[in-house]
């Protein structure tokens, strides 16, 4: 499959390269609106087309396109390629207004193209091992979760996330919509309503760098999420309990495979067997499915809608001092 690159971003270059190229695909172009971004970028990963218009992409037999501008651009650039047939995978958040969201999992549908919401973390193997464990009923009665996924930013990252709103910057739209895509993927369900606070410890130049909020589920699941850019000695963790068992997991929730996964119960405690594969292949392979007709595990866009309308609830609710209840439109 040939894609084309929109966005000349970091995680285009870290990861995704790598990935397509892993699972048989092919990169055609890379389109940054700054051209000589463009021009460094393909040519430091071997692409044979950089452009600075989404425009300059026809004629260049592009079948799928991977989507890591700003969030802000996200909505103009999925309109375009669902116009033109092309398959969406697209960073997360969708974008940072909720109805531009709506819109574009709306027009992938109507083109009948896939579309796919870069939630990469569900791919972890302590992801779908704990997915597995809470299926087979390992811990019986769920009663609670616990997701720390705070972190310190990295310093060629910071940039818009630390400033500008508008381009969806701040923790919560950063990092809490892959806290709602792990809990759904892990539990199977969407929260209901939100209670959170956030703060500015002043790493972020008027936006929030620290969030923490209590998530209420309609199975009577409570979690309580923490997301913030400012702790670089912190170890992330998500914790599920149950009147069965406890499953505690170190490490599963960043951009490289791995991480620790243990069961508690009568039994004691035991470590569960996880594999090493990479997340951002494990997309793409999925997406490949998605496009057959076949099952996948990916998140697709109404996933990502959903997510959005999770960490819009958080900031609804630190804004006002109350419990919101989640629209998910």
């Amino acid at each position: 499959m040939k894609w084309a690159l929109i966005g000349a971003s970091n995680i285009a270059g870290q990861w995704m390269v790598d990935a397509l190229r892993a699972c048989g695909d092919e990169v055609v172009a890379v389109v940054s609106g700054d051209a000589q971004r463009a021009r460094t970028f393909a040519n430091a990963h071997g692409i044979p087309h950089a452009l600075d218009q989404e425009a300059a992409l026809t004629g260049l037999g592009i079948e799928a396109v991977y989507i890591s501008n700003t969030n802000e651009k996200h909505e103009a650039s999925v309109l375009r390629a669902a116009a033109n047939g092309q398959h969406v995978l697209c960073e997360k958040p969708l974008a940072v207004d909720f109805q531009a969201a709506i819109r574009m999992a709306s027009a992938c549908d109507t083109a009948g193209v896939v579309m796919v919401t870069n939630h990469h973390l569900r791919h972890n193997a302590g992801h779908r091992a704990m997915r597995e464990q809470v299926a087979a009923g390992a811990l019986g009665r769920l009663s609670s979760a616990r997701l720390s996924h705070s972190v310190y930013l990295p310093k060629p990252i910071q940039g818009w996330r630390l400033t500008d709103r508008a381009a969806g910057g701040g923790v919560v739209l950063d990092i809490a919509v892959h806290n709602a895509d792990s809990l759904a993927f892990i539990l199977g369900e969407y929260p209901t309503h939100v209670c959170a606070m956030t703060s500015n410890t002043g790493m972020a130049n008027g936006l929030e760098d620290n969030a923490m909020s209590i998530w209420q589920y309609a199975s009577g699941i409570t979690a309580f999420t923490h997301q913030g850019f400012n702790t670089p000695f912190a170890e992330t963790h998500l914790q599920l309990h149950g009147d069965a068992g406890s499953l505690h997991a170190t490490g599963v929730l960043s951009q490289a495979p791995g991480g620790v996964v243990a069961l508690s119960n009568t039994s004691g405690r035991t470590e569960l067997p996880l594999d090493n594969d990479n997340l951002y292949q494990r997309v793409i392979r999925n997406m490949h499915a998605a496009i057959a007709g076949q099952p996948h595990a990916n998140a697709d866009g109404w996933a990502g809608v959903r997510s959005l309308a999770v960490a819009h609830a958080v900031l609804q609710s630190a804004a006002s001092g109350r419990t919101v209840e989640v629209a998910y439109g």
